[in-house]
């Protein structure tokens, strides 16, 4: 059976030349800290992919740490910020990725949750009404914490907006762009961000690498100690291979942006397909990531339909894929105003860098038999 793979958001394919890096990086000899010949040809992979990913983002020189993913950079965005920065209230959206919100309670920073509006996108009022009336000498520093593009609805967020209320408010705006790093346009000095996540597996670098971008200057307090890796901001032998074919990945990632185009009008072809087979879809009329598409089908399970569609060889997601293992209703989508059938009856499909006209076929054909299917025995 030929598989076909809509789960980009979750892991995008490793890109040929990606592998080809990461193989030739490790066969290389030398630590990147060591000052011999060997150490020199490393140190110079490292740097070649800082800058890589610094060109990508457009972040600040110095301003890329290199970490072993998403979930570190926020970890150490959340945590690196208390101490430095006296922070005593966290502001959470109620549409982050989980790790955002339980680095946050971890803390023992106070946290108040960041409403989202049914089109999916963050309520910008609320927040500006919130802290509008905030008193950081009274209620004490802060932090805001929104993401830069939804990971289940693909929404993309108002971030210099958000931005803006942070800091007029004196607070700092922490933003995780993991979903649209090498999907998207990326700025990280014009987002207005203090820190930005991103990690490479989401557009076609290898797992277990990402970066932490942080403005000019800014204190952050190491959570990993030990030698001075990354200018005393990260201690850890760097991971040279994963770290050249990030840098890889992200000078191919030109590439895909140049693709959005094309990608969202297969994106689109399918989302028209499911509303007319009778699917609800989430987030449509706004601003999207061009390859994604969340929707629920009434009676059709979330789970159900995951693995309805392996069966047919095609490869979909059943919300985040950090919990799709849970049958919980979508915290995204109950956040919008869902229904709990709604929110648990619906999947992600994504596209990325590779899809192709037979991958959004394969949907089109496979997925609208299914749901008639069910509806066809619950009549």
């Amino acid at each position: 059976m030929v598989r076909h793979y809509l789960d980009h958001n979750a892991t995008a394919p490793v890109r040929p030349e990606v592998i080809e890096a990461v193989a030739n990086a490790m066969a290389q000899d030398g630590n990147a800290l060591s000052v011999h010949e060997e150490g020199r040809r490393a140190h110079k992979l490292l740097e070649e992919a800082r800058e890589a990913v610094r060109a990508l983002v457009n972040a600040p020189v110095n301003g890329v740490i290199f970490t072993s993913g998403g979930t570190e950079s926020i970890h150490y965005a959340v945590h690196g910020v208390i101490a430095p920065h006296k922070i005593k209230r966290i502001f959470v959206s109620a549409i982050e990725h989980p790790a955002v919100l339980a680095n946050a309670q971890a803390t023992g920073a106070e946290i108040e949750i960041i409403p989202a509006l049914a089109s999916g996108i963050i309520d910008v009022a609320w927040l500006s009404d919130r802290l509008g009336e905030y008193d950081a000498a009274r209620d004490g520093a802060f932090l805001v914490c929104a993401m830069f593009a939804n990971n289940e609805t693909g929404v993309i967020q108002p971030v210099r907006e958000i931005a803006d209320i942070a800091h007029d408010a004196g607070g700092l705006f922490f933003c995780d762009a993991a979903q649209a790093v090498g999907k998207i346009p990326v700025n990280f000095v014009m987002s207005g961000a203090d820190m930005m996540s991103l990690t490479g597996h989401k557009f076609g670098g290898p797992v277990g690498v990402g970066a932490l971008i942080a403005g000019p200057n800014l204190p952050l307090e190491p959570v990993m100690r030990g030698g001075g890796h990354e200018e005393n901001r990260r201690a850890g032998t760097h991971n040279v291979a994963g770290i050249s074919g990030l840098g890889v990945a992200a000078r191919l990632a030109e590439d895909s942006l140049a693709r959005a185009g094309e990608i969202a009008a297969l994106r689109n072809r399918m989302e028209i397909a499911a509303e007319a087979a009778g699917a609800t879809i989430w987030g449509k009329g706004e601003a999207r990531l061009p390859g994604t598409l969340c929707l629920s089908a009434p009676g059709f399970s979330g789970a159900t339909q995951l693995m309805t569609m392996d069966l047919a060889g095609v490869a979909v997601s059943a919300g985040s894929a950090c919990s799709s293992g849970k049958t919980k209703p979508s915290h995204v989508l109950s956040a919008m105003g869902a229904s709990e059938e709604e929110a648990t009856c619906s999947i992600r499909v994504s596209l990325g860098w590779n899809s192709t006209e037979e991958d959004a076929g394969a949907f089109i054909r496979e997925w609208p038999t299914a749901y008639k299917r069910i509806k066809t025995k619950a009549a």
